[in-house]
């Protein structure tokens, strides 16, 4: 099925039902939808990204979406579940910064995607899949992501900045996907500020936050796209909801948190850092 999300967060008294962005998760705030795609950011450069992936998805011959992803080993992407739930075959475009023109293209079957088991699209949780691909080889534009390495305790990332990436809307006033690769630098705050907009029940531990003042955010299409830490180079999340009411209206966008899902990963692909 397919979901529209959008990030936009709506002064209101009681939480709003969060949604997923069109191919990404639209939560209300206290009454409103999410979304997600990259608003006011940058145009990047070839090969800035090498581990930033595009995602045409199939769901029938008359129904496609598009998506973000990360390449986290030479066969396998990393995306969100709102994106590929439903889906019939995924083409996935590698090395591109103009989204027609990849340096690979390749397309597989539904039966190539891991969705997690514990997907919820009703609660948002455990919003995270996997593609199998066939082996792609590393290149200046093609180059595999950095995953946090599994241990026993993790950082919070609270106060860190991070790099969202992806081909989504640009503005609120957009109606398809922008031709060339966007970039947006934004800080990662405490969980809190997103379910004091969202809800507890649907902002929890395996999430993460980022505030977007200036209307600096992710946006429709964006989903599934990585979260990277700027410091370390390590991927902490990937787009997942945001607000309904618009991705420029100021309030917080929420990720899937990867350390909590490192394990997972590990026991379906064997990368482990």
């Amino acid at each position: 099925m397919k979901f529209l999300v959008v990030f936009t967060l709506l002064f209101a008294t009681a939480y709003a039902s969060p949604v997923l962005f069109q191919r990404q998760l639209e939560v209300p705030v206290l009454a409103d939808e999410l979304g997600g795609r990259i608003t006011n950011g940058q145009t990047a450069s070839e090969g800035q990204f090498p581990y930033q992936v595009g995602l045409s998805l199939k769901f029938s011959a008359l129904s496609s979406d598009w998506c973000g992803g990360s390449l986290i080993g030479s066969q396998w992407v990393l995306t969100a579940a709102h994106c590929t739930d439903g889906a019939q075959s995924v083409t996935v475009y590698l090395g591109a910064t103009v989204r027609t023109s990849p340096e690979v293209q390749i397309t597989v079957s539904s039966s190539n995607i891991i969705i997690h088991s514990g997907w919820n699209p009703n609660t948002l949780k455990n919003d995270i899949s996997l593609i199998r691909i066939s082996a792609v080889t590393y290149s200046s534009r093609i180059q595999p992501v950095s995953l946090p390495a599994i241990s026993s305790s993790y950082s919070n990332y609270v106060g860190a900045t991070a790099v969202a990436s992806g081909w989504g809307l640009i503005s609120d006033s957009a109606t398809s996907v922008t031709s060339n690769l966007q970039y947006a630098y934004v800080p990662v705050v405490p969980n809190s500020v997103c379910s004091n907009v969202y809800g507890s029940s649907f902002v929890t531990s395996s999430n993460i936050c980022i505030s977007t003042t200036g209307g600096i955010s992710t946006c429709s299409s964006d989903s599934g796209g990585p979260l990277v830490d700027t410091a370390s180079g390590i991927q902490i999340g990937l787009t997942s909801f945001g607000a309904a009411d618009g991705c420029t209206k100021g309030y917080p966008a929420a990720f899937t948190r990867v350390t909590s899902y490192l394990d997972w990963i590990k026991s379906n692909t064997g990368i482990s850092h």
